[in-house]
């Protein structure tokens, strides 16, 4: 089979099966199609497509755009997992003999074959002001400078291309569509960490309501298939730790957390049965009091008193102290880390020296000893 890409100068060519789920909005009508293609050794997924649809099927139905990872538009499933097409290499998949199933993404509409509508996923992104409000209405007369330093504490999300292959594989929005979800919240940590927006406590108090922030499960599904290492489950923790920075504890969730804090500074763990008294009242753990009891009949309840301390808790202590005399408190805690993780990776990967110093974007690095 000819093919309408020419293979580069000193490549070969791959022969490759992938199936891909046609679907007919207005019919309902889902069918499975498989086809064979012959194709450079060099082709992502877009590439494959674009030669179905060139060569054999003309109403196959897909979104691209720039072709570069920059647009976001081709985000899709392959073996059920959010990709980019124009980012996925066939070359070992088509080596193996492994025949990938290409689907739309997940927890949007399908409108045709795989293309999804996308106007829910905007109108959760319109929902968290995804612009700087700098609470002045006239233009200011001098530039503001904004430092490099304080840009790095919002570095990874403003990464985001918009792709919604978050969206794909969010378990809460697939529980709860109302769920803001792990894109929009991304973008919303966005403006609350940018030093210029003076909008932050507004905007938390917005992404503490029902179907916000506290709602996420922590299954890290976003931060798995997110194309670009914007790691929106991260942003969604800085977002909290910002909240209860700013005292906005209402939730339920940011009560439980305030209380996982403090029950893992004082004895070093966490002590679930004053779980519920402390987060949802006492009346509630009241009503919960049968099915306390049926679980410390079964073993499953530690006695409350005297309440177990962890060995070497000032540990646990003094990490608490240094981040408050650092003022790390909120999302500079969480960048900290992120920093220091990445970091690491780079000494593991790239081989650099295990005691090279930390240097940041905008920051002159020490000069070189000896």
């Amino acid at each position: 089979m000819s093919t309408h890409i020419a293979p580069a100068p000193g490549s070969s060519t791959i022969e490759l099966a992938l199936k891909i789920w046609r679907y007919d909005a207005e019919t309902g009508e889902k069918e499975l199609k498989r086809y064979e293609v012959e194709a450079p050794d060099w082709v992502t997924l877009l590439d494959v497509l674009d030669i179905v649809k060139d060569q054999q099927d003309g109403t196959l139905a897909y979104r691209k755009s720039c072709r570069m990872m920059i647009c976001g538009s081709c985000g899709m499933r392959m073996d059920g997992a959010a990709v980019l097409a124009c980012k996925t290499r066939m070359y070992d998949i088509a080596k193996s003999g492994h025949e990938p199933v290409i689907s739309p993404m997940g927890n949007l509409p399908v409108l045709k074959d795989l293309v999804v509508d996308m106007n829910p996923f905007w109108g959760k992104v319109r929902a968290v002001k995804p612009w700087l409000d700098p609470g002045y209405d006239e233009v200011a007369e001098k530039e503001r400078i904004v430092s490099q330093q304080q840009m790095n504490v919002i570095h990874k999300e403003a990464l985001c291309i918009m792709c919604g292959c978050c969206v794909s594989e969010c378990n809460s929005m697939e529980s709860d569509p109302e769920f803001l979800g792990p894109a929009a919240l991304a973008k919303g940590m966005r403006f609350v960490g940018d030093v210029r927006d003076e909008d932050d406590v507004e905007r938390l108090n917005t992404y503490n309501e029902e179907h916000g922030i506290w709602d996420c499960t922590r299954c890290y599904f976003c931060n798995e298939r997110c194309p670009k290492g914007v790691d929106p489950r991260d942003a969604i923790a800085k977002l909290g730790a910002e909240s209860i920075k700013q005292g906005i504890d209402h939730d339920m969730g940011a009560k439980h957390a305030k209380w996982f804090v403090r029950s893992a500074m004082t004895t070093g763990w966490l002590r679930e049965t004053e779980l519920v008294p402390k987060t949802q009242g006492v009346i509630s753990a009241i009503k919960q009091t049968k099915f306390a009891l049926g679980l410390a009949k079964r073993g499953k309840v530690p006695p409350p008193f005297p309440p177990h301390v962890a060995e070497r808790v000032g540990e646990a202590r003094a990490l608490y102290n240094l981040v408050k005399e650092q003022g790390r408190e909120g999302a500079l805690g969480i960048v900290q880390g992120e920093h220091a993780l990445g970091r690491i990776e780079f000494t593991e990967e790239a081989g650099a020296r295990e005691n090279a110093p930390e240097i940041q974007p905008g920051v002159e690095p020490p000069p070189a000893e000896g």
